[in-house]
């Protein structure tokens, strides 16, 4: 299998808007798009996406996870960047359209056939930086991934940043390129300073996310996450863990989360902590970096917690355990 998301099929599903409304959506080919070099995308940003999977059952069938709350996130994202309005039903007949015409090349466990929903701006017009565009483009890439813990289970390293942010507060749930552009470089100075993984964004001391998923400390029964606002990505698989964690049992606190209390609840014995998002669904965090000084996440190894709730919802994307939440839907 190839670099996670550098494999695509050959072709995807597009459609158009402009002044006589959406046409047809209809497969094309996947090797290019032709845009005006003044683009409204190009210049101002115009521009958002989604992520989810599908997964091969043992008996054959395709399943997407939880394709309703994507479509409703990319709906969202549309409106507040002030995209041409997209219709539910349309977008998700492109996204079954594509994958049933490449069903026979969906992976088995653990791969999945990751599937990358996309709005852009289209219209020429570079006087329009305060203006919406008139006209956008919809498109539906397909991409077959494997396991994303091939090269290991190991747990990552993050920097806690508080002098700034991951994007523009107002901006934080919606899910465009711009805002992980502007994590680009904070990430890349503390992985050249401190070799960390990612940048824990904590503004103010408040931790919210790292430059492309949602955090979660999990100190024994208990979750601790920073309650939804507009700051920070409203994950799909944030909120999945959060689902089968009071499932289990456990206690799920959505509230504001300070350094002083992360470092202090982490430096316990059996605390865990770990990130959350579509590719990995729970990746295990062992090291937290502030201030210059490296703290340890419990014992630094992925904790039993972080892997029994990435196993439960995998188990339910894979066909192996009941889906109590009606979060698959079959091709």
């Amino acid at each position: 299998m190839a670099v996670f998301g550098k494999a695509f099929m050959p072709e995807m599903t597009l459609a158009k808007f402009d002044e006589s409304g959406w046409s047809r959506p209809e497969i094309v080919s996947s090797d290019s798009i032709s845009l005006h070099p003044g683009a409204h995308v190009l210049h101002y940003s115009s521009t958002c996406f989604e992520g989810l999977k599908a997964f091969r059952h043992e008996d054959g069938s395709i399943n997407f996870f939880r394709m309703d709350r994507n479509i409703e996130r990319m709906i969202q994202s549309s409106q507040l960047l002030s995209l041409p309005e997209v219709n539910a039903e349309v977008l998700q007949q492109m996204i079954v359209d594509i994958v049933a015409r490449f069903a026979a090349e969906v992976p088995a466990p653990p791969g999945s056939m990751y599937i990358r929903p996309t709005h852009i701006g289209t219209e020429a017009a570079i006087g329009k930086a305060a203006a919406p565009t008139l006209e956008s483009m919809l498109y539906v890439l397909l991409s077959p991934v494997g396991n994303y813990f091939s090269g290991g289970d190991t747990t990552l390293r993050l920097l806690l940043e508080e002098n700034a942010s991951r994007c523009a507060a107002h901006m934080g749930m919606v899910k465009s390129g711009g805002n992980y552009a502007s994590a680009l470089q904070p990430i890349l100075k503390a992985r050249a300073s401190v070799q960390a993984d990612q940048v824990l964004f904590c503004p103010g001391g408040d931790v919210q996310e790292t430059g492309a998923a949602n955090f979660l400390l999990i100190d024994g029964n208990e979750i601790i996450t920073k309650a939804l606002d507009s700051t920070f990505l409203h994950g799909v698989t944030r909120d999945s863990i959060l689902t089968l964690a009071r499932d289990m049992g456990m206690q799920v606190s959505e509230r504001e989360l300070s350094i002083e209390e992360l470092l202090e609840r982490a430096a316990k014995p059996g605390t865990e902590a770990a990130l959350s998002g579509t590719a990995a669904v729970l990746a295990p965090v062992g090291t937290l970096i502030y201030n210059g000084k490296e703290h340890r996440v419990g014992d630094g190894h992925t904790g039993k917690t972080t892997v029994k709730l990435r196993q439960a919802l995998n188990d339910i994307q894979w066909g192996k355990a009941e889906d109590r939440h009606g979060w698959l839907t079959s091709l």
